[in-house]
C-alpha cells in the first residue's frame, strides 16, 4: 500500500477506472456476440443488433477503452457483413417463381 496521500488517491481512482473499463469491455463483447448470433440464425434482428453493436463500439472508443481506428474497423466489418447477410436473404426471396404461366391470346385469321 502507498504511504503518500496522493498515491492513495491514485489507487482509488485507478480502481474506479478499471471497474468502468471492464464494464465497457463486457458490454462491447456481449454486443459483438449478439450480432454474431443474429447473423448465424439469419434473423430479422440483424439491423437492430448492428445498431446496438455500433453504439457499444462508439462508447468504448469515447472512453478510450479501444483505439478509435479499431472502433472504425469493427464498425466497417459489421456493416459489411450485415449488408452481405441482407443481400443473401433478399436474393433468396427473389428466387421464388410464379407457377402459373402467362396465357397468350389467339389471333383470329380472316
Amino acid at each position: 500500500m502507498p504511504i503518500i496521500k496522493s498515491a492513495k488517491k491514485r489507487v482509488k481512482t485507478a480502481h474506479k477506472a478499471a471497474v468502468r473499463n471492464s464494464k465497457t469491455k463486457r458490454s462491447l463483447k456481449s454486443a459483438l456476440k449478439n450480432f454474431q448470433s443474429a447473423l448465424k440464425t439469419n434473423s430479422k434482428s440483424v439491423k437492430k443488433t448492428q445498431t446496438q453493436l455500433q453504439s457499444a463500439i462508439d462508447k468504448a472508443s469515447k472512453k478510450n477503452v479501444i483505439h478509435k481506428n479499431k472502433a472504425n474497423r469493427l464498425k466497417k466489418r459489421a456493416a459489411k457483413t450485415a449488408k452481405a447477410q441482407t443481400k443473401t436473404v433478399s436474393s433468396s426471396k427473389k428466387t421464388v417463381k410464379k407457377t402459373s404461366p402467362k396465357l397468350k391470346s389467339k389471333k383470329t385469321v380472316k
